[in-house]
């Protein structure tokens, strides 16, 4: 299979794409829908003494916005990102979708994964309501490259952001509402049906050999924290912990918790 343009900016353009600090056992996180490389500022800040901690962003936060791609497409940028970097493997983490994505990526590369950091993500599709909600969301903006609608990026913040944190921290919504309402409607068009209608790979979770943390905020209002624990019981090594005050986007929401939990899986494990 050729390889596309968009996986092999990765290989070639790494420096442009990723944030990249510290030395050590590499750990490569892969933001959410809507988010980008900087949702992971204060785990890389965290890490940086010890570990060569690496954020990159993914398709829609790039000029390879504008095609359709899938979770398997973006598990190849993945693996495109390790050869830019240098590195034959790595700790993948991944927030939302990029923890899709990286569900797919120990299963299509066993041998580039070192562990998992699923953070507020799980393995099961949506359910088809939440489906057809999502998808409808974004219908208006599928070949819009004008900047998404402010009061889109208004309503779905709700969907990112936790109780506690939409009324104790506003700033930190209002900053990624004015970034959201940047983006051309194309990308988040693309970047939802990247893993909207993605099968269930439940079934295949028994062939990760590798030590896995589920990191969830217990206010998540998009992916409850019920719907991750179910990996715990297919994983043969996965642990969780779950983050206090914090919703679907608790690297920045409660980023003390989420670093200390962080933080000691990979001092246990590597």
């Amino acid at each position: 299979m050729t390889e596309s343009t968009a996986t092999t900016m990765y290989r070639t353009r790494t420096d442009a794409l990723t944030t990249d600090v510290g030395a050590g056992q590499p750990v490569v996180f892969a933001h959410g829908t809507l988010m980008d490389r900087t949702m992971f500022q204060p785990q890389l800040e965290a890490l940086a003494p010890d570990y060569r901690a690496v954020a990159y962003d993914l398709r829609a936060r790039t000029d390879q916005y504008a095609s359709t791609y899938d979770l398997v497409d973006l598990a190849g940028d993945c693996a495109a990102v390790l050869d830019g970097l240098g590195e034959e493997r790595a700790v993948i983490g991944g927030m939302s979708m990029g923890g899709f994505m990286a569900l797919r990526f120990a299963l299509a590369y066993p041998e580039r994964v070192d562990g998992l950091l699923l953070i507020d993500s799980m393995a099961t599709p949506h359910e088809p309501a939440e489906r057809e909600t999502y998808g409808q969301l974004v219908e208006p903006l599928e070949r819009s490259h004008d900047p998404v609608p402010r009061s889109l990026a208004e309503g779905v913040a709700g969907y990112l952001f936790g109780e506690t944190t939409r009324q104790m921290n506003p700033a930190l919504v209002e900053a990624w509402i004015d970034r959201w309402a940047t983006y051309p409607g194309a990308a988040v068009y693309n970047e939802l049906h990247s893993w909207l209608e993605r099968p269930d790979v439940t079934d295949r979770l028994a062939e990760i050999d590798v030590p896995v943390l589920v990191v969830h905020g217990e206010e998540d209002p998009s992916i409850d924290p019920s719907r991750a624990e179910p990996m715990l019981a297919e994983i043969p090594d996965a642990r969780m912990e779950q983050i206090p005050n914090a919703g679907h986007t608790s690297t920045l929401e409660a980023p003390d918790g989420v670093n200390e939990a962080i933080t000691s899986f990979l001092d246990e494990r590597f």
